[in-house]
């Protein structure tokens, strides 16, 4: 047990409100982040994300978010968290792991594996819920909002200035302790903490993700052209798949998981412990011809409360059918 540990435990509930002390407001927010299961927290003074307002408007001049028209609005809300919720002091970002101890059966259509139990967006958040519960029950009135996955927040922005790790050339924050198989969650609050730094990038001359992504989506100076992107491709893609991919798809029929196969800093990744990520066992081993005769009640049972109901039935059943047909 830490020193800081120790200190923290044998001060009365209420301890945080009598501290108004920054540096202290930040230990107790990433001593309660661990004990409920986030595995590293960081935190960055609230603001303007300057240097990435301009390569955002170029991304999205460029046409790099396909059918992604959402990311076209909001502009200032994504590159300004005080606009999201006033007087905001701090940013705080949470990753939370989510790489299996079990995988799917590799010789059938494939899942990305944050996928593989129920969805993400549900699990993290009611967590990052409790999280500003006991904050509040430690400091007293705090004011913000949770984040995850699903406002105008560059997640992987904030997390790289809170200094939990750096953004690799697929686009993907890469931790150096673990990986890159994460969920990341933010907490804009208008409690002033200390700021974490951010570290240096650690992709040196490395082009593996790069080289592996049987769509070249990943372009030079860590820009990811989205609209070739199998993750894309089969989940925000609403229209039939071009021609253009036939025969690169690598039997993903949601989301993919390549780049981050390749990528030598995912040889630190360790089970998550999470049981709501554990992997449905029911679709784990079936077969291609499983999933050709999945029908509309059956998707749902499987899926329930999963993140792939976000393409749909007949958005899978697109996906797999484009890749049968071109046997």
């Amino acid at each position: 047990m830490s020193h800081l540990t120790v200190f923290l435990n044998v001060l009365s509930p209420n301890f945080a409100a009598t501290m108004g002390n920054p540096e202290k407001y930040a230990a107790l927010i990433k001593l309660k982040a661990k004990s409920l299961g986030f595995d590293f927290c960081g935190i960055s003074k609230a603001g303007f994300l300057d240097a990435e307002a301009k390569r955002m408007e170029k991304w999205l001049n460029d046409g790099h978010h396909g059918q992604m028209y959402y990311l076209e609005n909001h502009f200032d809300k994504r590159l300004d968290p005080t606009l999201l919720v006033p007087d905001a002091k701090s940013v705080v970002s949470l990753m939370y792991n989510y790489f299996p101890a079990e995988m799917q059966n590799q010789d059938t259509f494939k899942i990305a594996r944050y996928a593989y139990g129920k969805d993400y967006h549900k699990v993290v958040k009611d967590k990052c819920f409790e999280l500003v519960e006991q904050l509040r029950h430690e400091i007293g009135d705090i004011e913000g909002r949770v984040f995850v996955d699903s406002a105008p927040v560059l997640e992987r922005a904030w997390a790289q200035k809170s200094g939990l790790g750096w953004i690799g050339k697929h686009g993907l924050l890469i931790n150096k302790q673990m990986g890159s198989f994460f969920f990341l969650a933010e907490l804009v609050i208008d409690l002033e903490c200390a700021a974490d730094s951010p570290i240096k990038d650690y992709c040196g001359s490395c082009n593996k993700c790069v080289e592996a992504c049987p769509t070249e989506a990943i372009l030079p100076n860590k820009t990811l052209d989205a609209k070739r992107c199998i993750s894309y491709l089969t989940i925000e893609l609403k229209e039939q798949i071009p021609s253009e991919f036939n025969g690169k798809y690598n039997d993903w029929i949601f989301g993919c998981d390549i780049c981050q196969e390749v990528c030598p800093w995912n040889r630190f990744s360790q089970t998550h412990h999470e049981p709501l990520f554990n992997i449905n066992t029911e679709w784990q081993t079936m077969n291609k011809q499983d999933w050709e005769d999945l029908n509309n009640e059956k998707f749902n049972q499987l899926f329930e409360g999963s993140a792939v109901k976000r393409t749909g039935y007949e958005g899978l059943k697109r996906n797999i059918a484009y890749l049968t047909k071109k046997k």
